[in-house]
Formats: C-alpha cells, structure tokens, sequence
C-alpha cells in the first residue's frame, strides 16, 4: 500500500503537466511535489519521461494512473454506501440537459428548503457528458434524452416532454407562409428539433433552412428572449419553454399530433441508490407530474 499523499501528488501531476502547478493546487512545495514522485519511482520505476515543458506518462506511469482511478472510486463507492441510509443530509448529485434541468434545479432547490443539511450538486450537460459522468461515478444520478446501451446503467423513464413551436404573443401561425414571415430564432439543437416538429406538422414543408434566420443564442434558458421581444419563432422542448419568466410575451403553438421525447433517469445499476438519491427521485417525479398537468 502506497502513501495515499504520493498518489495524490501523482494523479495530480499526471493531470496538469507542471511540477509548479501541482504544488500549487495541492499547497506543496515544488521540493515536496519531487520528493513524493521520487518515493514512487524507487519501487515502482520511472513513471514519467521528463521533457522541456512537457511530462508523458511511461507505460508503468500509466499503469499507476489506472490504480489511482480504481482508488479513488472505491473510496467514493465506500462514503456513498456508509451514507446512504441518510435521507436529509448529504449531497444529491444531478447531471441533466439544458431543458429539463431547468425545470428540475428549482425543484431540488424546494428539496432542500426542507432539509438544509442536504447539498444540491446539479450540472447541466450534454447527454454524452451526462452519461460519462454517472459511469465515472462523478454523479449519482443522470437524465439523458434516450436510453442508454450501457450494461452499467440503470435507466428509467422519468418524464415526456413534446417539442414546442414558440411564436411572440399575438401571433397566429395557420401555415408555412406565418413561418416565413416571422422567421426563425436558432440555436444548436434548433434545426434538428424544427425539422423534427415540422414534419409532423407542416408535411411536405419547404425545410427549415428556407426560413429566414432572425437570430442564433446558445444558452438554454435565453432562447426565447427574442421571441418574447418579437424578433422570430423558436422550436424548443416543452420545460424550457415553461421554465421562461415572461409568458405573457409568448405563445406555445398546438397541434393535435406532437412530438413527444422520453426523458430517462440513469445511475450506475451495480449498487443501490443512496436513500437522498430515492427521495430525490421520488420528490422530483411528483412536482414535475404535477407540473406536466398543469
């Protein structure tokens, strides 16, 4: 068994490449930053091939590496099964995409108005990131857009959530020709979202590129401010568009046949989830139910 500070020295400097700023983060000396890694290499051998400007991992230095992540995990594996018959203290970790987290960061915030010694970690993330994390074990849970083809997950259905055209208030979109006139307020999943919504609505529809762009945003929670400010349309799911302030200034168009997305809850399936994680749970699939029927 090693010094778990050599390995934390290491791991660290295998990170960031610099003798200095691994001292730095870990409140070291640079002496101190040689010595621990000087304490590897008389039983292990050299770990790193010393460059101008640049370290690189020797095939033993990676090796260690590959220990040092299987410690790690297993000291977190360890907290979360002594801590997981708690059910008010503790963290909740969440990684979530833009939409629903919008909708269920408050919720958790409510979460914790009722038991203050809980600790909300949410980040909000693309799905392909939201997936490696819960794997990595860096979040307990996860809601990703599809199910994942991962034997290390558990996943669930938490939610639907339809795909919305969303238009300044006061207008009436009866055709194609309402979407030319308005023009289209994009952002990085808008066109596949539009051209998804648009096929079920506007069969036979010229394409979203035929629309004229009035604007491009790529934050979630800003997209429909130049639809409220009557510069354009968007297509956005359904909690962002809820999740808006101003819903006076917009208007989310109906149509009897929508799109509808599953929204899948994730976590690792090989041990059980913490009793926070299953109030978590249990709390959000209530309040974004009752959200949903409003």
């Amino acid at each position: 068994m090693f010094n778990p500070q050599w390995l934390s020295t290491f791991s660290t400097l295998a990170e960031l490449g610099s003798f200095t700023r691994t001292g730095d983060r870990l409140g070291l000396t640079q002496a101190a930053v040689s010595q621990h890694i000087r304490h590897l290499e008389d039983h292990l051998g050299a770990l790193f091939i010393r460059r101008p400007r640049q370290l690189e991992l020797t095939p033993t230095g990676r090796t260690l590496l590959d220990y040092c992540r299987e410690v790690d995990q297993a000291s977190k594996r360890l907290h979360l099964r002594l801590s997981e018959s708690d059910a008010d203290r503790g963290d909740i970790t969440l990684t979530s995409p833009g939409s629903i987290g919008l909708a269920v960061y408050p919720l958790l915030l409510d979460l914790q108005a009722t038991s203050p010694e809980l600790i909300i970690r949410h980040r909000f993330a693309p799905d392909p990131e939201v997936l490696e994390a819960v794997v990595q074990n860096r979040y307990e849970l996860g809601l990703m857009t599809y199910r994942p083809d991962d034997p290390r997950i558990a996943a669930s259905v938490f939610a639907e959530e339809a795909l919305e055209l969303v238009v300044p208030a006061g207008e009436n979109v009866q055709d194609w020709r309402d979407l030319e006139r308005i023009g289209f307020i994009d952002h990085p999943d808008g066109q596949a979202m539009a051209s998804r919504l648009f096929s079920r609505i506007f069969p036979g529809n010229a394409g979203i590129r035929s629309l004229p762009c009035r604007g491009f945003i790529n934050h979630i929670g800003m997209i429909l401010e130049p639809v409220a400010r009557g510069f354009g349309f968007s297509v956005i799911p359904q909690y962002a568009r809820q999740a808006f302030p101003r819903q006076d200034a917009i208007h989310a168009v109906t149509h009897p046949t929508p799109v509808i997305d599953k929204l899948w809850l994730i976590h690792r399936a090989e041990w059980p989830l913490s009793a926070r994680a299953e109030r978590a749970i249990d709390f959000l699939r209530q309040r974004v139910g009752e959200r949903r029927d409003k």
